[in-house]
């Protein structure tokens, strides 16, 4: 089937790395218990991927995050900030990485990314509020929207 994402080779069909890797945060974005909305992310350096996360409640919290009213949870964690948290406690590096998110950052979450030295974020979904892809563009990150 042809798309923006397919490199074709003679009779074989071959799917392009960012697509590759965002199907693979759609994939880990399907652990989250959150019910509103479920988010995944992966941090990839030289072609592998060094952390993965998705949006939830903080290690130790029962797995719900919504409140009676169906309002997220004021200590839900996003799926960049469980990734990034994830990568702190291993010896990898993201200098110079990518992250892959299903949904674009929000503010506090660029933040953490503009600070780890990573140096691309793609995503699939644009978040209603922009403020956190406008700082990360203001940084001197690339920013990347994969249509849907």
């Amino acid at each position: 089937m042809p798309g923006a994402f397919f490199i074709y080779k003679g009779n074989m069909c071959r799917i392009e790395k960012d697509e590759m890797y965002m199907e693979i945060t759609k994939v880990i974005s399907k652990r989250s218990y959150c019910k509103r909305k479920k988010v995944g992310c992966i941090i990839v350096r030289d072609d592998m991927i060094i952390s993965d996360g998705y949006n939830g409640t903080p290690t130790g919290f029962e797995n719900i995050c919504e409140d009676k009213n169906n309002t997220t949870k004021a200590y839900v964690l996003h799926a960049e900030a469980n990734a990034l948290t994830k990568l702190a406690k291993s010896t990898q590096s993201s200098i110079g990485s990518t992250l892959y998110v299903t949904m674009s950052p929000c503010y506090e979450c660029s933040k953490l990314i503009i600070q780890t030295g990573i140096t691309k974020v793609i995503f699939n979904e644009r978040y209603r509020v922009t403020d956190g892809l406008d700082l990360l563009k203001k940084s001197g990150i690339e920013v990347i929207q994969l249509k849907k």
